[in-house]
Parts: structure tokens; C-alpha cells; sequence
């Protein structure tokens, strides 16, 4: 496995070139490359991040081809189709899925043989579709899944405690869609449960569960796409993997029987190294959680036959 300061980035989008800019201000890795099926943006996107570079930590930025990737030790895919205003993530299935395995199929054929992060959407089928594809093991082919939304949603219930953020624990699984679980067995504020915490004060579920699952739609209603949020999860990931921090992260992984759920991408909790996913982790659930988590497997399930 390659274990050069190389980070390969594939679309030179929203997403991908925010994701460029957030690592190259982390100073995590000595070089990273931009791929993308338009050379223009790439080479614009790198020279824009270079430029930028002048004045934060070191490293060579620059827009290549699937060549580069042959020495990097992350691969991040942020290539496929775009959704339309309110459309599902899962309509762009099928045509996300022949862009993901193309990018992946040339950089294996160049030789990859790091660790992929899939960030294309939808996240969860998109990364399934980038592992059968790669034939890397699954520990090593990492969708972003749910980080993004499990911090939307510590955000949105510590804004309604009026607590800060990170004094609380908060995970949503499942779907990087329509169909997460917002686990609220989960939460956690100074070690206390969340009922116990609360005391009989007045607390809006409801709102927090809409605002979370809505938030990507709302954001790209008001400026056609999302990027920061997505872009900071990515180096959050890559930055786990790149100094073997062992952190938990809720991101998409190949479940094998957690919850009597095998054989699909979706999000869990997971412990995050050098080698990708090190182990899978399976908090106590509410029993409506779990039944919430298996019907969102399923629809995951629904949604990868469908993508073909």
C-alpha cells in the first residue's frame, strides 16, 4: 500500500476543489492533485489553491492525471452527477454510478493502491459501487456517509440546549439520505443521556430531525450546490486515516452483519487509522432505531440494484 504525503483528488468541482483548499490549509500532506475530466478547471481550480498557498504551509498543488495517482496514499472521488432543486440524492444513482466506476477504473489500471474516500453522491451506493469496482478490501473504501449530517444534527440539538457543539455526543446512521436514523440513544451531554440532561425542559425532536435531513437540500436551494460542510468532513477523514488517529468517525462502511445487516454501505460509527476502517463499532440502538436503520438498509439495497 502506498504510504507517500500524496492525496489524489478526483473532480475538480464544488466539492472536490473545496476539499483541495481545506487540506492544503491542514498542511496535511506535502503534495495534492487535482483530476478532472475538464484539464481547465483542474488546472485553474490548483493554481487558484496554489496561489492561496503562498501564504499557508507548504505544499505542491497541481492540477494531473490518473498517472499521479499511482503514488498517492488517498484517493478522494468526488466526480458524478448532479442532482436538480429537490431531487433525491438516489435519482443520480444510475448516472453517478457510471462516472464513479470509470474514475476508479482508471486509477486502478494506473496502479492505485491506497485508500479510497468516496464522497459522491449518493455516498453510500457511490461508495459500494467504488469497492466492487476497485477490488480493494472494504476496509479500504470509505464513503463520508453520515459525519457531515452527525454534526448538523450535535449543531442543531446544542443550539436548542444552548450548549456548545463539542460538549456534546450526537451520531445520526444509516443513509446519507432521506432515510438517516437520528440516533438519539446516542446523545450524550457531559456523560448524561439526553432525557436526563433535558429535566422536563421543552425539546423540539421533530424540527431537528427535518433540519438535518433537509439541510443539504436548503443550502443548494440558496446557492446551487453544497461544498464547505462535505469538504470539511473529507479532510477530517483523510486526516484521521493520514496520522493513524484511531478516532471514531460515523462514516459509510461495509456492514457484515452489525444489526443483522450484511453485505451494504451505510453509516456506523467506526474506529479510523493508517488502515482505513479498523473496526466497526455498534452502540445500544432504541428499538425503533433499529427498525429505522434496517429499512434504510433496505432502501440503500433498492437503490444500488437500481444504479445497475
Amino acid at each position: 500500500m502506498a504510504t507517500t504525503s500524496r492525496i489524489a483528488i478526483v473532480g475538480a468541482g464544488n466539492v472536490g476543489a473545496t476539499a483541495a483548499y481545506a487540506l492544503m490549509l491542514r498542511g496535511l500532506f506535502a503534495e495534492i492533485v487535482l483530476i478532472d475530466q475538464t484539464p481547465e478547471r483542474a488546472a485553474a481550480e490548483a493554481t487558484d489553491i496554489a496561489d492561496a498557498n503562498a501564504i499557508a504551509q507548504p505544499v505542491r498543488i497541481w492540477a494531473g492525471d490518473y498517472a499521479d495517482v499511482t503514488d498517492a496514499s488517498i484517493l478522494v472521488i468526488t466526480a458524478g452527477a448532479a442532482t436538480k432543486a429537490g431531487e433525491p440524492r438516489t435519482a443520480i444513482a444510475g448516472k453517478s454510478a457510471v462516472i464513479v466506476r470509470d474514475c476508479v477504473r482508471q486509477a486502478m489500471e494506473a496502479g492505485f493502491d491506497g485508500i479510497l474516500v468516496v464522497a459522491s453522491n449518493p455516498a453510500d451506493v457511490m461508495t459500494q459501487v467504488a469497492q466492487a469496482m476497485s477490488g480493494l478490501p472494504s476496509e479500504r473504501v470509505i464513503g463520508t456517509g453520515t459525519l457531515l449530517d452527525s454534526n448538523r444534527f450535535r449543531k442543531r440539538i446544542a443550539d436548542q440546549l444552548s450548549v456548545a457543539p463539542g460538549a456534546l455526543e450526537a451520531l445520526v446512521l444509516g443513509e446519507h439520505g432521506d432515510s438517516e436514523v437520528m440516533a438519539y440513544s446516542t446523545v450524550r451531554i457531559g456523560g448524561m443521556e439526553l432525557e436526563t440532561y433535558l429535566a422536563g425542559q421543552s425539546f423540539d425532536r421533530p424540527a431537528i430531525a427535518h433540519d438535518v435531513m433537509r439541510a443539504g437540500y436548503t443550502i443548494a436551494e440558496g446557492k446551487g450546490y453544497t461544498s464547505f460542510g462535505v469538504a470539511t468532513a473529507i479532510a477530517r477523514i483523510c486526516e484521521a486515516i493520514h496520522r493513524d488517529e484511531r478516532v471514531i468517525l460515523p462514516v459509510s462502511t461495509m456492514l457484515r452483519g452489525q444489526y443483522g445487516i450484511e453485505g451494504i454501505y451505510l453509516s456506523l460509527p467506526c474506529l479510523i487509522g493508517a488502515g482505513g476502517v479498523l473496526r466497526i463499532l455498534t452502540p445500544a440502538l432504541a428499538a425503533d432505531e433499529q427498525t429505522a436503520l434496517l429499512a434504510s438498509a433496505d432502501i440503500l439495497r433498492q437503490t444500488l440494484q437500481a444504479a445497475g
